[in-house]
């Protein structure tokens, strides 16, 4: 496809500026204050589909933010591929921690990304990664390359669980019908090393609130007799992992995929040093369960983490309290055959068992999904792989990640159809954090390869 890398050439800094077009748009769905912005991104979206070349377009509505729809249907007898994407972006607290502020897009070269990366909030994850799939689809149209149907899937509410998605898809299950699903919202090992993903972490996500008295109260005057929900929270979080840190949870581990030693063998054949993951993070050791390597923590196994923690005074200077109430937000990835539903029960029961009768506990669930694993041998995985051994020069690894998105197990479920995880971002991109990246070579690399991808899996399909 000389007539690709050409068109990729004349076209990239138009492609480029029209992403920082779209980044500067901060659509954070988790918070309210920002809903305009996120239903801009909505419109802004749909345009970039029209302009594509898709011949039908739509905002969808929802119960939450929209989901955007396009579509090309060259031929019902042809495969048709499903293109998913979220337009939503995390918040980027703490903003103090931003280089350059996170909806003013830059670009700049970094030791991994000597072309240039973009800087921006949801550069990497997933407005820059969604959007090398729209423009590889407009080579594919306007080239008359197009080898079968497509269509898009593009929602608001990614970050904030997906809620709302699930009754609209058995809604507009037969809209949405599709062969194989096709998600960029993943990374690979390197720039050097391509990979695929092939398994993805499910995951329950909780709010756990502490009370103790029906006020603040005076350090001094009540101190040692009135509970503490601050001191009782930490203890109660603590008691969560064991000195092998493993999760305390009864049941937890009861319905936990096996993962045989020589699938585990396969696995450790994936490149990794420990040494630079160590650099790389700025810490001596790494920290996790006993018995695994560290691939197999963030890949393999169940985790349970803390992902903030308040209660009480925390301005400048000192003020001498024991507050009323305490907080935790705690997210635990999940693995194959762990159900989240279940997974948060379990962890509610558990954790107000922990508490003393001085205080009361409330747990609330905020959302969650399914691990999901698709195989190697399908079609689309083969694809997949075949489309990176042409752009890269080798073939890509087979690798699961310890990242979680709800919507595959679901999608599966709605349309018995497999996702493949073809994501060009990089574990260094700091998504979810401050100073969010994705580098210029990779946009333009992932344009170049999903054109590839559907090419092997048109010709694959048809047999």
């Amino acid at each position: 496809m000389e007539q690709l890398n050409n068109y990729i050439n004349t076209h990239k800094d138009r492609f480029i500026n029209e992403l920082i077009e779209l980044l500067k748009i901060p659509s954070i769905s988790a918070d309210p204050a920002y809903s305009t912005d996120v239903l801009e991104t909505a419109k802004t979206v749909k345009k970039s589909l029209e302009d594509a070349g898709c011949d039908n377009t739509e905002i969808c509505e929802t119960k939450g933010y929209p989901v955007v729809y396009g579509d090309k249907i060259i031929d019902p007898n042809l495969p048709t591929v499903l293109v998913y994407g979220h337009y939503d972006v995390q918040p980027p607290d703490p903003m103090n921690l931003w280089d350059s502020p996170p909806f003013e897009p830059v670009i700049k070269k970094t030791d991994l990304h000597p072309d240039g990366a973009i800087f921006a909030r949801g550069a990497c994850d997933d407005k820059g990664q969604f959007f090398m799939h729209v423009k590889a689809v407009e080579f594919m149209i306007k080239n008359n390359q197009l080898p079968c149907n497509v269509k898009f899937m593009i929602e608001g509410e990614e970050e904030v669980g997906s809620d709302s998605l699930e009754d609209f898809l058995k809604e507009n299950k037969e809209k949405f019908k599709n062969d194989i699903i096709l998600i960029s919202d993943t990374g690979m090992i390197s720039n050097h090393t391509p990979s695929i993903t092939t398994g993805l972490r499910g995951l329950s996500y909780v709010q756990v609130e502490v009370t103790g008295a029906n006020r603040d109260l005076h350090s001094g005057i009540y101190g040692g007799a009135a509970p503490n929900p601050i001191n009782v929270l930490a203890k109660m979080i603590a008691s969560l992992h064991d000195e092998n840190n493993r999760i305390t949870i009864p049941g937890f581990y009861d319905k936990v995929e096996i993962i045989s030693d020589e699938e585990r063998a396969e696995m450790a054949k994936a490149p990794f040093n420990l040494e630079a993951y160590k650099k790389a993070l700025d810490i001596d050791d790494v920290h996790g369960e006993k018995g695994y390597t560290t691939t197999e923590r963030f890949g393999i196994r169940p985790t349970l983490d803390v992902n903030g923690i308040w209660g009480g005074y925390t301005g400048e200077g000192a003020k001498t309290v024991i507050a009323s109430k305490a907080y935790a937000k705690i997210s635990m990835r999940l693995v194959p055959n762990q159900d989240w539903h279940e997974i948060t029960d379990l962890f509610t029961k558990y954790f107000t068992s922990l508490a003393p009768k001085s205080v009361k506990v409330k747990v609330t669930p905020h959302h969650g999904g399914q691990a999901y694993v698709t195989p190697i041998d399908s079609d689309g995985y083969q694809a997949a792989s075949k489309a990176m051994e042409t752009t890269f020069g080798k073939t890509p690894v087979p690798q699961r990640t310890g990242g979680s998105i709800p919507i595959v197990a679901l999608f599966e479920n709605v349309f018995d159809s497999k996702t493949i995880l073809l994501g060009f971002g990089l574990d260094s991109d700091a998504i979810h954090s401050p100073n969010e990246h994705f580098g210029v070579w990779n946009f333009l690399k992932g344009i170049e390869t999903i054109p590839y991808f559907y090419k092997y899996y048109t010709e694959m399909a048809k047999g």
